[in-house]
C-alpha cells in the first residue's frame, strides 16, 4: 500500500486515551467473541492482526488462510479503491475516520457488507506503522453473541497471551460508536464507554460504583427477566427495550450482552451494548402510520371515521391518552372539535358539543402562530382552556398542538394529550406534524364533498318546497274557482227569477262555467303530475300564471264595467310572480328592525305576546330594502304564530369581524321530527295547508303561504345572505298530532312560564355580509 501514497506525512505521535484502565483477562474474551470484528493491517494493507468474528464470519477463513494476506484480494478493484481511498485520508490527517462502508467477498463467494472504523497504530518510535480497526456486519447484525459462552473460555486464553490486545480493546472501546455498560455482579457500574456518555448523559465519575436508576418504572419487570435470561443462557441478543437517560428523555434501546469471567473464569459481571434506534424506529412506526393512513384514505367513505381511526393509531404510537382533530368554522372563527378520541363514545360525544373562539386555548395560540407548541404542564399555562377539562372527562396534564396547514391556510389543529411515558419533545412534534400535512387535503376534500352533498340535498328540498308550493297554489285556485262556479248557479236563478233570459246571457254565462272547469281540470291535472313526479315545476306554475291572467280578464271584462280593474289585477300579478330587478342599498340594521316591530305591533297587538329585543348595536348591511322586509317580516310573524300566548320572543343583533347577525327566538311548541325531514333547506316546514283559510296572520299555529318558504331561499342565495335554524319540538306535545291550547295558562303540564319556555322553541338566524364603513 505505502508505494501508492504520494505523500508521506510528518511522523506523529500516539495520543492517550485518557480513558479508564480496564481488568486485561476481563475482556480479552469481549474483543474475541463479539459480534464486531477487529483487524490490524500494516501500511501495505496486509493484516497482521484479527480476531475470529473478523477472518471466520465476515470471510469464512481460518487465521492462518488469513494472516498476511491483502485486503484487495477479498474485494473487486471500485470497493478496493474505495478502501485505499479511506486508508489514505487518515493517513494524511492522522484522524480515525467511522463508518466506511467495504463491500467484500467471504470464501464462497458471498457479498458482505461491512461498516467499518478505522485509526492510525505506530510502533514503539511513535511512528505510523499501519491501521487498525473495528467492523460490524451490517448485513446481519448482532449474529456474533449467538455464540457468547463458547468463545468466552478461548478469549480468555488468548487475553493472557498478549497484553496488547487489552490495549486495543481499550482503544477500540474509546470509539465503538455504540455505548457500552458493565456491571459488576452487584448491579454497580464498572465502566462506560464515551458513547455511553454521549447518549445517556452519564459520565463515570457520578455512576463509578454506583447503581444506575435508568429503567422506566413500567419496564422494571421486563428487565428483570432480561437479567434472568442473561444469567441462564450466559449472552442475550437483540432485547429491544427503553432507558432513560440523565435528562429524563426516553430511549428506544437494542440490548446484547454477555457474562464476562475473571482470572478464575469465575462470573464477574455482565457487559452489555446498548444501540439507540428510537429515531430509525419512530421513522419505521412514522412510515406505518403514513401508510395506514393511505390505506385507510379508500378504507373510509366518511372523514369522521377515517380520523377516528387515525387517531386509534397515534394513540398507539405516541403511546398517549387522548387525541383530537380541531377544525376551523370560517363563518364564525370558531374551533370545533371535529374528531375526538379519549375513552368511550360518550367522551367523544361531550367534545363534539364545545367551540370556542379562534383567538382562545392552546389551538388559538397555535393559529395565531402557525406553528407546533408543547405545554409540559397545563396547570401553569395561562392560556390553556379550562372549560374543556371541566365539561370532559379530558384532565389535561401536558398538549402537543400542531397546525393542520392547506397551502397557506391553518384549516385546523391536531391535538394529543396526556403522554404516558416522558415529556413531548421534538420527534414527537416531527411525527404529529407529518400525520397532520397528510390528512391536511382529505379534510379538504371532505369538506368540499360535503357542500356538493349539501348542495345536492339543497336541490332536493328545494324541489320538495316547489312540489308543496304548487300544490298550495293548486289548493288555492280550487276554492275561489268552486266559488264562482256556485256564483254563476246563483247569477242563473236570479236572472230567471226576474225574467231575464237572452240568448247572449246564456252564451256568455255559459261561457264562463266552460272556462271556469277548464280551470278546476288543470288544477286536478297538476296534483296528478305532481303524483308521478313527472312535471317541470317552473314551467308549469308559469304556464298556469299567464292561463289565469287571460282568463281572469276576460272573466272580470265580461261580469264588471269597472274597466279600470284589469290594470289593477294584472298589476297585482306582476307584482307577486313578475319579474323584478332590486337594487341593494345600505340599511342600518338595528334602526330597520325598530320601525319593523313598530309597524307589525298593530297586526300582533291581539296576542298576549312578550317581544324582548337586544338591537342597540348599529350595524349596517347591504341588501335590497324589499327582500329584508319581506324575510324579516315573515321570520317574526312565524315565531309570532308559533308561540302561545303569555310566552315570549327574543330578537336582537350582534356584529363579528366579518358578519352581522339578527337571531330571532321563540319559546313555543319547535318543530317535529317528522317534519324536520321536510324542512326546506333544513330550515322551514310549511303548516298544513287548511290552516291558511281558518286562522289570520299572527294568531297561534295561523300558518303560513308556501310562497314563503320558497322564496327565502331564493333570496338567500341570490343576495348572499344565509339562514340557519335550530328548533326543538315541546316535549310535552311530541308529534304533530298533539296540539298545544295557545296559552301557558291553560297548559295542564306547566305550572308557571318558565316551564314552558324550558320544553320548546326555534331559533332562526339571518347572517349578513357586513358594509364595511
Amino acid at each position: 500500500m505505502a508505494n501508492k501514497l504520494k505523500k508521506k506525512p510528518p511522523t506523529r505521535t500516539k495520543r492517550s486515551t485518557g480513558s479508564p484502565k480496564i481488568d486485561h483477562d476481563g475482556y480479552r474474551l469481549f474483543v474475541e467473541d463479539i459480534a464486531d470484528g477487529f483487524f490490524k493491517t500494516n501500511l501495505r494493507g496486509d493484516f497482521i492482526f484479527f480476531n475470529d468474528s473478523f477472518c471466520n464470519r465476515f470471510f469464512g477463513y481460518s487465521r492462518k488462510e488469513m494472516k498476511s494476506r491483502n485486503y484487495r484480494n477479498f474485494m473487486d478493484k471500485k470497493n478496493a479503491d474505495i478502501a485505499f481511498q479511506s486508508f489514505n485520508q487518515l493517513y494524511k490527517r492522522g484522524q480515525g475516520i467511522a463508518n466506511c462502508i467495504w463491500s467484500v467477498k467471504d470464501r464462497s463467494g458471498d457479498i458482505h457488507i461491512l461498516e467499518v472504523t478505522v485509526e492510525l497504530t505506530y510502533d514503539e518510535n511513535k511512528v505510523i506503522s499501519g491501521f487498525r480497526g473495528i467492523a460490524q456486519d451490517v448485513t446481519e447484525k448482532h449474529l456474533a453473541l449467538q455464540k457468547a459462552v463458547e468463545a468466552e473460555k478461548k478469549a480468555q486464553e488468548k487475553y493472557k497471551q498478549s497484553q496488547l490486545t487489552a490495549k486495543l480493546l481499550e482503544s477500540l472501546l474509546q470509539f465503538l460508536p455504540d455505548p457500552v455498560l458493565a456491571f459488576n455482579l452487584d448491579n454497580t457500574v464498572e465502566y462506560i464507554n464515551p458513547a455511553f456518555e454521549k447518549v445517556f448523559g452519564w459520565t463515570i465519575r457520578e455512576i463509578k460504583q454506583k447503581e444506575i436508576d435508568f429503567i422506566p418504572e413500567y419496564l422494571k419487570e421486563q428487565a428483570r427477566k432480561g437479567i434472568k435470561q442473561l444469567n441462564q443462557d450466559k449472552s442475550i441478543h437483540n432485547f429491544k427495550t427503553k432507558r432513560m437517560t440523565k435528562d429524563g428523555r426516553v430511549l428506544d434501546i437494542i440490548v446484547d450482552g454477555a457474562i464476562f469471567y475473571d482470572e478464575k473464569n469465575k462470573p464477574a459481571g455482565q457487559v452489555l451494548t446498548l444501540r439507540d434506534f428510537t429515531r430509525q424506529n419512530r421513522i419505521s412506526r412514522t412510515n406505518q402510520i403514513l401508510f395506514k393512513i393511505s390505506e385507510s384514505l379508500q378504507q373510509y367513505q366518511r372523514l369522521d371515521d377515517l380520523l377516528t381511526s387515525i387517531n386509534k393509531e397515534i394513540k398507539k404510537l405516541m403511546a398517549i391518552k387522548g387525541a383530537f382533530v380541531l377544525l376551523l368554522d370560517d363563518n364564525k372563527e370558531e374551533f370545533f372539535f371535529f374528531s375526538a378520541l379519549l375513552e368511550g363514545t360518550e367522551s367523544e360525544k361531550k367534545f363534539k358539543k364545545i367551540r370556542f373562539a379562534a383567538d382562545q386555548g392552546v389551538s388559538g395560540q397555535v393559529y395565531k402562530t402557525g406553528k407546533p407548541l408543547i405545554v409540559h404542564d397545563v396547570s401553569k399555562c395561562s392560556f390553556f382552556l379550562r372549560r374543556v377539562d371541566e365539561e370532559t372527562d379530558l384532565d389535561a396534564k401536558n398538549i402537543l398542538t400542531v397546525p393542520i396547514h392547506l397551502k397557506d391556510n391553518i384549516i385546523g389543529v391536531l391535538a394529543v394529550v396526556n403522554k404516558v411515558s416522558g415529556p413531548f419533545d421534538d420527534n414527537d412534534i416531527e411525527l404529529l406534524s407529518a400525520i397532520a400535512s397528510t390528512i391536511a387535503l382529505p379534510i379538504e376534500n371532505a369538506r368540499i364533498n360535503e357542500k356538493l352533498r349539501k348542495s345536492y340535498d339543497d336541490l332536493q328540498s328545494i324541489n320538495k318546497a316547489k312540489d308543496r308550493v304548487i300544490h298550495h297554489l293548486s289548493h288555492e285556485l280550487k276554492t275561489p274557482v268552486s266559488v264562482l262556479a256556485a256564483s254563476f248557479k246563483l247569477l242563473s236563478k236570479e236572472l230567471q227569477k226576474l225574467g231575464i233570459k237572452t240568448d247572449t246571457i246564456d252564451r256568455i254565462i255559459e261561457r264562463g262555467k266552460r272556462n271556469l272547469k277548464r280551470m278546476i281540470e288543470i288544477q286536478y291535472e297538476v296534483e296528478d303530475l305532481l303524483k308521478k313526479k313527472n312535471y317541470q315545476a317552473y314551467h308549469m306554475l308559469s304556464k298556469m300564471l299567464e292561463t289565469l291572467k287571460d282568463e281572469l280578464e276576460v272573466l272580470f271584462e265580461s261580469e264588471l264595467e269597472q274597466k279600470n280593474l284589469i290594470p289593477v289585477i294584472r298589476s297585482k300579478i306582476d307584482k307577486l310572480f313578475g319579474h323584478k330587478e332590486l337594487e341593494s342599498v345600505p340599511i342600518r340594521l338595528d334602526h330597520f328592525l325598530e320601525k319593523k316591530l313598530g309597524s307589525l305591533s298593530t297586526l300582533f297587538g291581539h296576542r298576549q305576546c312578550n317581544i324582548e329585543t337586544k338591537i342597540n348595536q348599529p350595524i349596517t348591511v347591504n341588501l335590497p330594502r324589499e327582500i329584508l322586509h319581506y324575510v324579516t317580516e315573515g321570520i317574526i310573524r312565524n315565531a309570532i304564530e308559533n308561540t302561545p300566548d303569555l310566552g315570549t320572543i327574543k330578537i336582537k343583533i350582534r356584529q363579528t369581524k366579518k358578519n352581522a347577525e339578527l337571531t330571532i327566538t321563540d319559546f313555543g311548541v319547535g318543530i317535529t321530527r317528522e317534519k324536520k325531514r321536510l324542512l326546506f333547506e333544513n330550515y322551514f316546514n310549511a303548516p298544513d295547508t287548511l290552516l291558511y283559510s281558518t286562522k289570520n296572520p299572527y294568531d297561534f299555529n295561523a300558518g303560513g303561504k308556501g310562497f314563503d318558504l320558497l322564496r327565502f331561499k331564493i333570496f338567500s342565495e341570490r343576495y348572499h345572505f344565509k339562514i340557519e335554524i335550530k328548533s326543538k319540538r315541546c316535549h310535552f306535545i311530541p308529534t304533530d298530532e298533539d296540539i298545544c291550547p295557545g296559552n301557558i295558562d291553560q297548559c295542564s303540564h306547566c305550572l308557571d312560564i318558565s316551564d314552558c319556555h324550558k320544553s320548546g322553541g326555534t331559533t332562526i338566524r339571518l347572517i349578513f355580509p357586513i358594509m364595511q364603513a
